[in-house]
């Protein structure tokens, strides 16, 4: 019998979907997170759930065929879902960007629809596994790794066992309050995701009278402010646009104001940042070292690192594939 007949370790292979806000994928890897194939999609939002599982219908099976083509079969599937997932059963509560997932058994439509045995995280606790076992936060203790996409995450893993807190996940690093650092008040509350995520980013952009005339950012959008995106205000803060730099500095600061009460409570020694909005890199980080630094309690001082992702786009997919095979051997 060869490996794949006889169904040794060598010859399990696993899927890793991720669920998001504005996008999806799907991804054929080993129980080490290689991956070995990918299919992607956009998310529709005017169809909401019900077309991202069709999507996830058409084509899982191809993908599944695939895997004796990379020398293995597939073991189970790993889920990255984009909202709050009931651990216990992997039902979806909700999500905050794409409509239909209310109260949702997303765990037992996958393993009913594949036939296969299925995990389902939430999208961050999925990245934040992969980070943590290949990634940023490979060789730490403590760990937390947040994502500045659509939404805003977070997910905090101790020795190697992520935090859960009372069954629906924890560690919402985004739905956590600040003061508002846009309009420049204290006397106003906001979450980190309105102020910092890249959907609020690029509403807030478009805004009339929001970007100046005279910012290279009315330039890269061709004068159209429904075209401006959080790449736009990226890419003109690196040419040193002033407006654009002053932007960054201001989610830097709300940010890294979240960060500091995070690393106060937590007390991580390694903080990983992902996420499309996540990609500036130091041009972001940078500044948030700084108000994380001038914020920090004493007691952590000196004491964690903030870094980029490592895993960028795939990290929620592998996150998933390793969970999976955890689960699965």
């Amino acid at each position: 019998m060869t490996d794949i007949e006889d169904g040794t370790e060598e010859s399990n292979l696993y899927l890793g979907v991720e669920i998001g806000g504005t996008k999806h994928q799907i991804v054929l890897g080993d129980k080490n997170g290689n991956v070995l194939c990918i299919e992607k999609g956009k998310v529709v939002l005017e169809e909401g759930a019900q077309g991202i599982l069709r999507w996830m219908a058409d084509h899982i099976p191809a993908m599944i065929e695939k895997a004796p083509s990379f020398g293995g079969a597939v073991r189970a599937i790993g889920v990255g879902f984009g909202g709050i997932i009931e651990t216990a059963t992997g039902r979806s509560v909700a999500s905050v960007q794409v409509k239909g997932w209310k109260d949702f058994m997303l765990k037992s439509w996958f393993e009913e629809t594949f036939r296969l045995p299925a995990v389902v995280l939430n999208d961050t606790v999925a990245g934040g596994y992969g980070e943590y076992i290949c990634g940023a936060g490979k060789g730490s203790k403590s760990f937390f790794y947040t994502n500045i996409g659509s939404g805003i995450g977070g997910v905090f893993i101790r020795n190697g066992e992520i935090y859960d807190g009372n069954g629906y996940g924890a560690s919402y690093l985004g739905h956590t309050y600040v003061p508002d650092m846009i309009e420049g008040t204290s006397f106003k509350q906001r979450k980190v995701e309105e102020l910092c995520s890249g959907w609020y980013i690029d509403q807030r952009l478009r805004s009339p009278g929001y970007v100046p005339k005279e910012s290279l950012i009315m330039e890269l959008c061709g004068g159209k402010r429904e075209d401006i995106s959080s790449l736009m205000l990226e890419n003109a803060a690196k040419a040193g646009d002033a407006f654009a730099l002053s932007e960054v500095r201001k989610i830097a600061e709300a940010y890294g104001t979240g960060l500091a009460n995070l690393l106060a409570l937590l007390s991580p020694e390694r903080i990983a940042v992902g996420g499309g909005v996540g990609k500036m890199g130091d041009l972001l980080l940078d500044p948030v070292r700084e108000c994380v630094d001038r914020l920090a309690f004493v007691s952590v001082k000196g004491r964690y690192t903030i870094v980029s992702s490592v895993l960028n786009d795939q990290v929620v997919p592998v996150g998933a594939i390793l969970y999976a095979a955890r689960e699965n051997k």
